[in-house]
């Protein structure tokens, strides 16, 4: 892609076949490293005869990429050892004129170090260089908007306006001219591949690789626009496994939190007025009736709908994108809230019979039930197949309220972090990233908790002897006028008490899954 005319930065240079890098370098200047030469010339002479090329150059039968990568190892291995550590790094890619922090030099050694010694042998360091450049090419595609081979400052702001970052012009501007080594004020391919090829990190794709949301944190409710993933997590299949981590993930964490699940459900239908039901007389009561196996009750239906729900959401969301026709890598955030919100009906409108089974079960005395079939059948038989779809509605339009504030909130406290700490990286560190989920999360949680409320008092309206069935409308003016306002957030300690643990827990898992079904995109 348009090599003739351009420029081939120093370090680059020497990558390629001589003949090339000068054909490349006619009629500019290449400036920087090496007072102006290409590394080919500066070093050439320093290759014996083991770095015989594998493949011939087509100007002029001569060396061509292998031996070039193997005489830039040998510039890089300054001690000779026959591996690049970190050290070997700093002192090899500051004789080329270019300059990297310690932190990105031990990015690069980490992404590239298979055996973990500690450094790069030749074989690793081939390996990295090629496998960035596929990733660097996939990066460059999804920015290039006009498909015209070149990046421009209104490219840059766009991509970035995608993810929900705003830059300004001269911001924009700032960052190409980091580039932009022939002074066009747009970036070719080759001037993006020599900037970044031994640059640790991608910032535009960076943000959507360690800012995942709803993949990573699952706080109960599945009612999260869906993460983005980049195209290279795409054309790799790391898709699949961070929502396969994800599942697994929510599955523990659900498991772990279910006591303090069941006693919100029992007082979001029981608690009144009257009965003054607290966090400690709840545990109590279910200890009594039950013992301690009860405070599970209902987690069995919840771990089974997470599989396809997550499925059926991350699919339709897909769909929905494609119909919107957008077809950039990642959406701006109308687009996101929108598209999500649609997938998240679709998903809940799939798998809602489980949400009432999960109500009913949480909700069952000793005894009343043999398992999820047994409840199933008994609720059809008595009640018929528009039982389990009770609630639907209000559940339905709390999904509005919930993924709209959760993505606000967001992508508010991410943009901020952004713009005020991500310097070197757009890696916000494990607290900042559990502190913003946690914030985003319990900020949709309670716009959206008066709906789930009167949802979960909908579908558990047949296990309350002689009270009324009613419609939604109905059940809300009900609530208000028995118990005031406040009715409509029964049961909001305790959710709120199980969004840390949650959230902590379902991280800690995800990480460690992510490390066992070798997802290597973050």
């Amino acid at each position: 892609m348009h090599q003739q005319g351009t420029f081939v930065s120093p370090l680059l240079s020497g990558v390629f076949c001589q003949c090339r890098t000068e054909e490349a370098h006619r009629g500019s200047d290449p400036g920087g490293g090496l007072e102006g030469r290409p590394l080919s010339v500066e070093i050439t002479g320093s290759c014996d005869d083991s770095c015989e090329p594998s493949y011939p150059c087509e100007l002029c039968g001569g060396p061509e990429q292998d031996h070039r990568l193997k005489v830039l190892f040998q510039v890089l291995d300054v001690n000779g050892d026959g591996g690049i550590c970190v050290n070997d790094l700093s002192i090899g890619l500051k004789k080329l004129g270019v300059h990297r922090t310690e932190l990105e030099l031990m990015k690069i050694v980490k992404a590239g170090d298979k055996d973990l010694d500690g450094q790069l042998d030749f074989e690793e360091f081939v390996h990295y260089l090629r496998d960035h450049e596929k990733k660097l090419r996939l990066v460059f595609k999804s920015l290039d908007k006009k498909n015209d081979g070149h990046i421009d400052s209104q490219e840059i702001m766009q991509s970035l306006r995608d993810l929900g970052v705003n830059i300004s012009e001269q911001q924009a501007e700032k960052i190409l001219k980091s580039m932009d080594k022939n002074g066009t004020m747009t970036i070719d391919w080759n001037e993006w591949r020599d900037y970044h090829l031994l640059h640790p990190a991608d910032n535009i794709p960076e943000i959507i690789l360690y800012w995942k949301h709803s993949t990573i944190f699952d706080v109960g409710e599945s009612l999260m626009v869906p993460d983005e993933f980049t195209a290279e997590e795409k054309k790799t299949g790391m898709w699949w496994r961070h929502l396969v981590a994800g599942g697994a993930a929510g599955a523990v964490s659900r498991t772990c939190t279910a006591p303090l699940d069941r006693l919100k459900v029992l007082m979001q239908v029981h608690a009144t007025r009257t009965n003054s039901m607290c966090i400690a007389g709840g545990f109590t009561h279910m200890i009594r009736e039950g013992g301690m196996r009860s405070l599970w009750r209902g987690n069995g239906m919840n771990v089974i709908k997470i599989a396809p729900e997550s499925a059926i959401k991350f699919m339709a969301y897909e769909q929905i994108k494609r119909l919107i026709g957008s077809n950039q890598e990642t959406l701006g955030i109308l687009e996101r809230f929108v598209a999500g919100s649609l997938a998240g009906a679709i998903a809940q409108s799939s798998i809602y019979p489980m949400e009432v089974l999960k109500t009913r079960l949480a909700l069952r005395k000793t005894g009343q039930f043999s398992g999820i079939a047994d409840c199933a059948k008994h609720i059809f038989r008595k009640e018929g197949m528009a039982a389990f779809y009770k609630g639907y509605i209000p559940n339905l339009i709390g999904i509005i309220p919930y993924a709209g504030i959760d993505l606000a909130v967001y992508e508010t406290l991410k943009n901020s972090w952004l713009q005020r700490y991500a310097t070197d990286s757009a890696d916000p560190g494990v607290f900042v990233l559990l502190a913003c989920g946690t914030t985003s999360s319990t900020c949709g949680q309670l716009a959206s908790y008066p709906l789930a409320l009167v949802r979960t008092r909908m579908q558990a309206q047949a296990t309350i002897e002689g009270g009324p069935q009613m419609t939604m409308s109905g059940l809300f003016k009900h609530i208000v006028k028995t118990e005031g306002v406040l009715g409509l957030y029964r049961g909001l300690a305790p959710n709120f008490m199980k969004v840390i643990p949650a959230v902590s827990i379902s991280y800690v898992v995800y990480e460690n899954l992510k490390i066992s079904l070798g997802v290597v995109s973050r």
